[in-house]
Order: structure tokens, then sequence, then C-alpha cells
């Protein structure tokens, strides 16, 4: 088999494409020919060795891909060589063959793309956990999303609606903004040239949101929660900008709000039933097409390096795959 390697992590730069033995799957494991695995903003902070999970080198970065089961280690019955499968491993994605723990892979319906596929679990994991689980979001109340033409962005729009929630999507142009109307967005603000605070006091006739979708941290952070609802709850999910922020306590406070952390990935271990429960009316919600994922651009995987420089400009809408032929 072949893969992208890191040696050390020091950046995308430091990758190489490199023949390596093909693995058999152990106990309890699966082995899979991908056909096409999605980047996620995490995969390039591992690689960077910023993330809160560092491997130790050498490893195969990508932790999203699908494609089909070659192989099934003792104990998987419920998974057989010959179908498709989508998996979200943390690790092993970005090559032309990966294994993986049966249980962190989902069978594909036949009505799924192996890119649709590849850009599902991590995304809309994420966003559904986030916006369902743990804000328990309501019809008929208001959601804020933040970068929300990116991949957890898009994703996040399109559960909201699905739940009949009203959607108002914040992104950096104004080419973001109409992706996100396409999507099915009540209203856009365009955080570049306009003010967001006071954008929201109109959009909400001075209520706020009732659920703030977060994964992009920095100085949004703090102009957003001032603008929430009363009893609001405001969703963690990342820091695309690169900056942590500190929110004053005292905010919270004030608002009767609520700050929650979204960490979809240890949801996952920790809660596999409820995990399970949520995959499955996410693919329902996919079968009946109220979401889709969005991928802007397919790339082979020889063009990983390219693909993380266009991740790290920040321009890409949606997800980007890369495929292997």
């Amino acid at each position: 088999m072949q893969a992208w390697i890191c040696d050390e992590p020091t950046g995308p730069d430091a990758l190489t494409w490199k023949d390596i033995p093909t693995p058999e799957p152990t106990k309890g494991h699966v082995r899979v020919a991908i056909k096409a695995a999605s980047l996620n903003f995490p995969d390039l902070l591992i690689v960077q060795g910023k993330y809160q999970m560092k491997p130790n080198p050498p490893f195969v970065p990508g932790a999203e891909f699908a494609g089909v089961v070659e192989a099934v280690g003792e104990g998987v019955t419920h998974l057989k060589p010959g179908m498709s499968v989508a998996g979200f491993a943390g690790l092993g994605g970005f090559g032309t063959h990966t294994v993986a723990p049966a249980a962190l892979l989902m069978p594909l319906p036949p009505a799924f793309s192996f890119e649709d596929g590849a850009a599902f679990l991590c995304t809309y994991g994420t966003s559904y956990h986030g916006l369902m689980d743990r804000a328990a979001l309501k019809a008929g109340e208001t959601v804020l999303v933040l970068g929300a033409a990116g991949g957890v962005g898009t994703a996040a729009i399109q559960i909201a609606k699905a739940a009949g929630a009203k959607v108002i999507a914040a992104a950096s142009s104004d080419e973001k903004c109409a992706l996100c109307k396409e999507l099915g967005a009540d209203a856009t603000i365009n955080y570049s040239t306009g003010n967001l605070r006071d954008e929201l006091k109109v959009l909400t006739e001075g209520k706020g949101p009732d659920v703030i979708y977060d994964p992009v941290g920095g100085d949004l952070a703090e102009q957003a929660f001032r603008s929430i609802a009363w009893r609001g709850r405001y969703l963690v999910i990342g820091f695309a900008q690169g900056e942590i922020p500190a929110i004053p306590l005292n905010l919270p406070l004030l608002k009767g709000a609520s700050i929650m952390g979204v960490f979809w990935g240890e949801f996952a271990k920790r809660e596999p039933q409820n995990n399970a429960a949520c995959l499955m009316q996410l693919a329902a919600w996919y079968m009946e097409g109220k979401i889709k994922p969005v991928v802007e651009q397919k790339m082979p995987m020889s063009q990983l390096k390219e693909a993380f420089t266009l991740m790290g400009s920040r321009k890409v809408r949606g997800k980007l795959v890369l495929t292997n032929d």
C-alpha cells in the first residue's frame, strides 16, 4: 500500500508519500481500501503538532475516510468484505488502505457516494451532537452559526433547519454567505464588512440567538456571546481562527447562559449507543434529502499538500475531499 507519512509533526511540508507494507487486521479491526478521504481542521493541527492528540511519529494522518472492506479481524461479525463503509478513526485516512477498529466504521447505505461518506461523520456527528444533544435545540429557536460556510458550519445549517430552527449564518465573505443562503439559512451576516452585534440585534429583534455554534473562536467569540439570548447555549466547537478566546464569566451570569464544550470524538467513544442513535438519525435525514455534505473540491490523494494549503487559507467552502482512483 501507499500512504502519506508524517515523520516529524512540523507541518504539511514534512509529509512524504511512501510504499509501506499492507497491514492485516487484528482482533476487532477491519482493513479498508480507501476510496475517498476528507480534510478536517484537526488534521492540519495534528501534522503541525498543535492538536490535543499528539501521535508518536511516524504516523499516517487523515481522520475521516470512506471505502470498501477488504478483510476483517477476529470477532468482527457486522462487517463483511465488499461492504462500503465510512470511518472516523483519528488517523490513517490519507493513503490507499487503513486498518481501523470496526466499532468506528459505519456501513454506508447504497445511495451514499464515497465522497459524501468521507465528508459525513465528523462534521455531521459534531454538529448533531452539539445542536441536538448538548444544546437540546427546539423547533422555532434561533441558531447563530459562525464560520458557517466551512465543513461543520454547512452541516450545522442543514441540521438546524431539519430540526425546525431559524438559522442566522455568519461568514467572512459575500460568496460564502450566498452559499449559506443556498443551504437554507434564513439570514446571513458578513462579519468582514458588517458589525456582528448590530446585525444580530436587528435580525433577532433585540432578543439574541438562543444557540451559538462557534467553530471559529478568536475575537468573534466575545462579540457573539454578548448578543446571546436569555438562557442561551454557547457551543464551543473549535478555534479555526487560531486564538482560544477568554470570555469574561460575568457574561454567562448576566444572561443565565451556558457555555458547552462539544467534543464529538470523545462522545462517540464514551457513549457509543447514544452516538449510534445520532448517526441513525443523520443517515435517515440524508436518505430523505434533508442533509448532504457540501464538497467544494475533489483532488487526487497525491495532492494532499496542496489541499492543506487551501484549507489553511480558509478559502474552502464546505469540505475538501481527496480520492484514490
